[in-house]
This record gives structure tokens, C-alpha cells and sequence, in this order.
């Protein structure tokens, strides 16, 4: 564990996604980071903050939200400085997002190294993420974009892989390894080979490097929408310039995650390492990891989430989650997902939790935005 701030690093927590599989729980007034799903007591985005406030300093963390976020996270992170969250007009996925922060903190401070971790997942083992991003960071000055890859405890078929190649044994980084490449969701058979090998790590989306570097990265790759984030950074910190640059260039950037626009493409030049982490990690991705999560993997328990839940179970396991005061009683019943809000209510089972995300996509066409 690191026992001071890593010199010259920053830290940037995107903050956005609605978390759609985890309808009607998260929505879009109310996004799976600003829950709290653990029974912390606080949300994910404060667990977040807290996790990277001893490697970066509060003062060196940028968070990046919607407009429509700005007082709740405000709220949530009340060290944040005010110069340090980017506010976007729009979704428009995490290259634009990530980049944009990369090219403000480069004008301010060349050479700067940055580290992106998502808002809304479930880290435990502070001590052993601290030493990965430590190395993750060493790698960085040393000229690779960096990935801390999961070690792997099950065969999971929702998260992408990512394939180790050679190791690089960096100054500061033992454990650094080149990565093969990118590995999208696998079906089950393949999970499983991927566990046995050895050689596959979950991809838990954080990425550390050199923001010069990153943004390099894009440019070769995506040569507008890197010269639009550019454009926005020369613009940012004049808030007279701001607001018009971002209502003419942000709506225009392309959408596309970062996996597609730096990750993969670096994998394949062999400018990405990876550093293995072991310590805990779920993103949280849906109502079955939900369950997992807060019965401790335990099977054929019940796990029930809401301040004020009044449930009645017997010989019922899954997870309930209540936003109401209505009486919900299970009998006999396994594996269940039930979610109550005041104005709509989700049943269903662990094993269908991926498909709430059509249900969401089936309101939206059908013009029921009310309780997205």
C-alpha cells in the first residue's frame, strides 16, 4: 500500500451511464453511481472517491458527469474543486469523456499521468488496488498505456478479457506484462478456458498513462474526435469560451468507448501493459451480481436492500429491493429478482437479470420515458 500520493498523478472518475440493467433502480435522474448498493452507507461514487483520494490527493481528483448531475455530486464529494468537474451536455461515451479530461489536465500540467476508474464499481482490498495502480503508474512513465487486468475467480461471461503476452518487468512495475489483445463478453465453454489458461484477466475498464500519450493514442486512431477534444481543452478554463465551445463541438464528437478508440489498437502495437489485480472487484453489472454481492457469493440466500424494506421470505432466495413501504412476501420461490419502486416494479430471476436492459430499450420505444 502506498502511504503518500503518488508524485505528478491524477485521478479521473468518469461519472456516467444510467447502469440500465439495474432498471428501475437506477435511472436516469438517479444513475447506479449515486446508490449506495454495498450497504456502505454512502454511494459508489463516495466509495470511489475515498479509494482514490490517498494515491492522487482530493485536490487532484476530476470528475466528469452530465449537467444534469452536477449538485448531487457535488453533494456526495464536497472536496471537490470546482475547477475539476467536467461537466457534459450529452452522453457521448467514455473516449470523449476520458480524452477530454486528459487534454484539460495535459494543458495544465504537461506530462501529467492520469488514471481513469469508473464511478459505479465495487472494489474491496484497498491496500492490494493501491499497489496495482501504484505499478500501473510506473508503467506509465515508462511509455505504455496501462490496464490493471482482474484476476479472474469464476468463468464470467458478462465481462470483456484481456489476454496477457510477455512480461516486462518496468522499474517500479514487477508485475507488468505486455498485453495480446482484447477479448469481447466469451459464451460459457470459453470462460472456462480463459480461467484454466492462466493467461486471461477480467477487463475492469481503468486505464492509467501519460496523458500526452493517451491522447496520442486517439489521434492516431480517431483524428477528429481527437482534434475536437483539443479544441475543447484550449477553450475550458475561460468560462467565457467554455459554454459556446461545448455546445458546438462536444454534440458532434463521435461516440466510442474507450476499448475501441486507445485499448485495442495499443494491444496490437504493443504499447499496452497490463498489471494483475487481486484485489476484489464487481462492476456491479446487473441484479445477479447484485445478489452475489451482498450475500457474499452464499447461495440460496436472500438478500433485501431498501431502508425502510418490509419483506416476508420463506424458503426464497435473491435479492429484493425495495423504494416502498409496501409489504412483499416470497414463498418458495429461488433465484428471484424483485425490484419496488413507487412507480414501477421489476420481477424476474438472477439467470434472465442481463435482459432488463431490452425492457428499458421496449419503454423507450414505446414512448414511456416517465420512469426511465
Amino acid at each position: 500500500m502506498t502511504s503518500a500520493a503518488l508524485d505528478g498523478f491524477y485521478s479521473i472518475i468518469p461519472a456516467g451511464g444510467v447502469g440500465s440493467r439495474l432498471w428501475p433502480l437506477s435511472r436516469a435522474d438517479a444513475p447506479k453511481f449515486l446508490h449506495d448498493l454495498t450497504g456502505s452507507g454512502q454511494t459508489l461514487l463516495k466509495d470511489t472517491w475515498d479509494r482514490l483520494a490517498p494515491l492522487s490527493g482530493e485536490q487532484r481528483i476530476m470528475v466528469v458527469t452530465g449537467r444534469a448531475h452536477r449538485s448531487a455530486v457535488e453533494l456526495q464529494l464536497p472536496g471537490l474543486a470546482d475547477a475539476n468537474i467536467v461537466l457534459e451536455s450529452e452522453p457521448r461515451d467514455s473516449t470523449a469523456a476520458i480524452g477530454l479530461a486528459a487534454a484539460i489536465l495535459e494543458r495544465r500540467e504537461p506530462g501529467v499521468v492520469i488514471g481513469s476508474f469508473a464511478a459505479d464499481h465495487v472494489i474491496s482490498g484497498d491496500a492490494l488496488f493501491q499497489g496495482a495502480v501504484a505499478e500501473a503508474v510506473a508503467a506509465a512513465r515508462a511509455g505504455y498505456i496501462t490496464t490493471i487486468g482482474i484476476t479472474p475467480t469464476e468463468p464470467a461471461v458478462g465481462f470483456g478479457y484481456i489476454e496477457c503476452g510477455e512480461p516486462l518487468d518496468l522499474p517500479g512495475a514487477a508485475h507488468s506484462e505486455l498485453v495480446s489483445s482484447f477479448v469481447e463478453k466469451p459464451d460459457l465453454a470459453t470462460a472456462k478456458r480463459y480461467l484454466a489458461d492462466g493467461r486471461h484477466l477480467w477487463n475492469a475498464g481503468m486505464f492509467i498513462a501519460r496523458a500526452d500519450q493517451l491522447l496520442a493514442e486517439i489521434a492516431r486512431n480517431k483524428p477528429e474526435l481527437h482534434a475536437g477534444l483539443l479544441e475543447l481543452a484550449e477553450a475550458w478554463d475561460d468560462p467565457a469560451t467554455r459554454g459556446p465551445a461545448v455546445d458546438r463541438i462536444w454534440p458532434r464528437l463521435e461516440k466510442i468507448a474507450i476499448d475501441y478508440s486507445v485499448a485495442e489498437p495499443a494491444a496490437a502495437a504493443g504499447r499496452l501493459a497490463v498489471i494483475r489485480g487481486h484485489f476484489q472487484w464487481d462492476d456491479v453489472g446487473d441484479f445477479a451480481s447484485l445478489a452475489k454481492l451482498n450475500t457474499a457469493g452464499r447461495s440460496g440466500e436472500l438478500a433485501i436492500l431498501g431502508e425502510h424494506a418490509r419483506v416476508l421470505a420463506d424458503a426464497s432466495s435473491g435479492i429484493v429491493v425495495s423504494r416502498s413501504k409496501r409489504v412483499i412476501s416470497l414463498i418458495g420461490v429461488h433465484d428471484i429478482v424483485v425490484v419496488d419502486t413507487p412507480d414501477a416494479l421489476l420481477v424476474t430471476t438472477s439467470e434472465h437479470a442481463q435482459r432488463v436492459k431490452a425492457v428499458v430499450d421496449a419503454l423507450r420505444l414505446g414512448g414511456s420515458s416517465d420512469v426511465l
